[in-house]
């Protein structure tokens, strides 16, 4: 079954946490205390003065709310849907300490950010500096566009580059629908667009452009190229037609609408990511959906509210099993089953959970016509051993922590090819560190 057009998709991929209306907004925000050391505002990774913008929503100032929010994180209206709030600044609130519901946060944000992008989406940062140094970020997700934007508030130039057609990286291309949708992000976009910042599509760093042609341009580079395709399963059958990876059904489901789901689908892995895919199978027509898990319940990476969100929207669970191969019938090239084998967990492993063992002679089948691994990704390292004096380690480019810097002291880095992989609120903080930190040394090395 595939789903053309957007009001299909709208219908079947309704927003978990619906915007608040004008009524409720102000009632919370007047449920807040303002904490003058608050911990809410410790706890987000972008700092956001979290009781000054809900004093401004109390007060019916929504742009100046919007503005608050802004300052410290450009991409705030996407973190406000995306961002884990119960383990960061809702799970910091003091109400916690009263035994009271914390302040809702994350719904307060979006209903600021979207009144903003609801009137004219301004942003009151153009500098009227036009400094002569000009930087490069190479991809498009969120920790470029942060990075881009401080550096624009300071008057220098940025260009970047994305090889696909649209930026806004995984925001675009890889949160699910009901959580983010790509206008969303793509407003998003258009906001750092507006102060400045020009965009190359379609080119390929490392192929079209190299990194010595860069070098030539521009005074410094900022590193954003994420993560690599997702990991593949070394398993027989895997190239068989019905075999899709998480990140690119995803991304097909939000942009193209191309691929048709299963009827009985099998989603491969424990994280995040898994949990998006088999919640997005269920929601496009699929039957039935087995998120199948080597480890059990408490072991799994996802997060404990995407877990159980899951479970209501009738995704199967299925732990302590490992696939061994996706099996057809009759020779064809179609997803028939998978195979899998029962798992006994052992003594923790380097990681610190209790590694699996297989359980001799426990295999068994799961009928399904549609497999998508979601097993993590490879960490795309080609592009950046190119760049001379770049350590990589683990998979990750290492940086100074707080300004983004690698060995290199024209190259700063920051987001997923840094960390490996965490939230959009994350690599936001590592752009606008990286964009603090570059101009700093723009104005020191080139005035």
């Amino acid at each position: 079954m595939s789903f053309r057009t957007s009001e299909e998709i709208a219908q079947r991929f309704a927003e978990i946490h619906p915007p608040f209306d004008p009524q409720s907004a102000l009632v919370e925000a007047n449920r807040c205390l303002y904490c003058f050391d608050a911990p809410c505002t410790a706890a987000c990774p972008t700092h956001i003065d979290v009781p000054r913008f809900i004093k401004k929503i109390s007060t019916a100032n929504l742009r100046g709310s919007a503005l608050t929010i802004l300052d410290a994180n450009i991409l705030g209206a996407s973190c406000s849907r995306v961002c884990p709030v119960d383990v960061l600044c809702e799970g910091a609130c003091v109400m916690h300490r009263y035994n009271k519901q914390p302040i809702e946060i994350g719904r307060l944000q979006r209903y600021a950010m979207d009144h903003f992008y609801s009137n004219g989406a301004k942003a009151p940062w153009t500098s009227s500096e036009h400094r002569r140094a000009k930087v490069a970020c190479i991809g498009a997700g969120p920790a470029a566009l942060a990075c881009a934007a401080e550096l624009r508030k300071q008057g220098y130039g940025v260009t970047i580059f994305e090889s696909r057609p649209l930026a806004g990286g995984l925001n675009t291309y890889g949160v699910a629908e009901y959580k983010l949708r790509p206008s969303d992000s793509l407003r998003e976009v258009e906001l750092v667009r507006s102060m400045g910042v020009e965009f190359r599509f379609g080119l390929t760093v490392g192929g079209a452009i190299s990194l010595e042609d860069l070098e030539r341009q521009y005074a410094a580079i900022f590193l954003a190229v994420g993560l690599g395709p997702t990991e593949p399963l070394h398993l027989p059958g895997e190239n068989l037609n019905g075999v899709v990876d998480a990140l690119r059904f995803i991304a097909d489901y939000k942009t193209a609408q191309t691929i048709s789901v299963g009827r009985k689908v099998a989603v491969i892995g424990g994280g995040n990511t898994a949990i998006d895919a088999a919640n997005a199978a269920r929601r496009l027509g699929a039957e039935e959906v087995s998120l199948i898990y080597r480890r059990g319940e408490r072991e799994m990476p996802a997060f404990l509210f995407e877990y159980e969100h899951s479970k209501l929207e009738g995704v199967q669970f299925r732990f302590q099993t490992q696939p061994v191969a996706i099996r057809t019938t009759d020779n064809s090239r179609i997803v028939s089953a998978l195979e899998c084998v029962r798992m006994e967990l052992g003594a923790p492993d380097a990681s610190g959970r209790r590694k699996p063992e297989p359980v001799a002679g426990s295999n068994f089948l799961i009928e399904c016509d549609m497999v998508i691994p979601a097993i993590g990704q490879s960490k795309f390292l080609e592009l950046l051993q190119k760049a001379r004096g770049i350590e990589i380690r683990d998979g990750c480019v290492i940086v100074d922590a707080a300004t983004g810097r690698t060995a290199n002291p024209r190259y700063y880095a920051g987001g997923d090819c840094v960390n490996g992989g965490r939230e959009v609120v994350d690599a936001v903080a590592d752009g606008k560190r990286a964009g603090i930190a570059i101009a700093i040394w723009l104005e020191a090395n080139h005035g």
